[in-house]
């Protein structure tokens, strides 16, 4: 039954690589198990509506889980392979009794130590194609710690877009104090062109980067959800504008929040509704009451 323990550790190794390509490299970052990881911390720390220090840790804390899983499982995966193996497969220096050793405990700590690229050289595979196999697990140990670092580099810039968008919005408001005085035909198209590329920028790092909807921000102006409400009522005042170009600008930026709020349906909510209602949920998903998120729609 040796040939078992290898097949499993093989698929192991697939299902690992498998995912973290869907998630780091494939345009609409789809891997399984790091998102169901994510998912699972998401709901864990949000549990009975906390919005403390751990609710808003849920996202570093969903991708530090994902990387220690995705290592864990490689370390245990080539523990199986050289488990069949063990010890007669490998040399141990000297005044090490192998047959006197645990062969489970060696084949783990042989493959950690690999997967670590430390290579202490107290066990070591003499069979040709073991000899192949370390320095192949080597690799995807260095592989993965370097994905794992980039995952991290690619999703803190996109929450900075989807923070500065945020800012925009609750600046607008704050600059715009009293709008309901304000004809229509006074907001600016350029504003409502910028807002719509925005927004369809935070849809595009939702797409690529599914890992950044799990951030929790704890400040109301730089939570996207809890600014949305607002730019809704943008789209409201434009559409009642008689100039053609703010009309145009606010269609713009009205295709971009639908879009958006499909983009969060699909991946994220999958609750179903209009844009006004998704993006409702969006904000009650990340914990921002409905009240307080979409306090500024009716006045904007």
């Amino acid at each position: 039954m040796d040939w078992v323990s290898t097949v499993v550790g093989i698929g192991v190794v697939v299902i690992v690589l498998r995912d973290v390509f869907h998630t780091l490299l494939h345009p609409a970052g789809r891997g399984t198990l790091a998102r169901l990881v994510m998912r699972l911390v998401w709901r864990s720390t949000g549990r009975g509506g906390r919005t403390g220090r751990i609710s808003g840790l849920a996202g570093p804390l969903g991708m530090a889980a994902v990387a220690v899983i995705w290592g864990a499982a490689t370390t245990l995966a080539w523990a199986l392979i050289y488990l069949p193996h063990m010890p007669e497969g490998f040399s141990f220096s000297s005044g090490v009794q192998p047959h006197e050793r645990n062969d489970l405990l060696d084949s783990v700590y042989l493959s950690l130590v690999t997967v670590a690229t430390l290579g202490f050289g107290d066990i070591v595979p003499t069979s040709g194609w073991l000899r192949l196999v370390a320095p192949v697990e080597a690799v995807v140990g260095f592989s993965l710690l370097t994905a794992v670092v980039s995952w991290i580099l690619e999703v803190y810039p996109a929450l900075t877009r989807r923070r500065i968008l945020a800012l925009r919005l609750a600046l607008l408001r704050r600059a715009r104090n009293h709008p309901e005085d304000e004809p229509p035909e006074h907001l600016p198209p350029d504003l409502l062109a910028d807002l719509a590329a925005a927004v369809a920028g935070v849809r595009v790092d939702l797409t690529q980067f599914p890992a950044s909807y799990y951030f929790r921000e704890q400040s109301q102006e730089t939570a996207l959800p809890a600014m949305l409400g607002y730019a809704l009522g943008l789209v409201d005042r434009a559409s009642e504008s008689a100039d053609p170009q703010v009309r145009v600008a606010g269609r713009m930026l009205s295709c971009a929040l639908d879009d958006l709020a499909t983009v969060l349906d699909d991946d994220f909510l999958r609750v179903g509704g209009d844009t006004r209602a998704l993006l409702r949920a969006y904000a009650r998903d990340q914990r921002h009451h409905a009240e307080t998120a979409w306090a500024g729609q009716a006045g904007s």
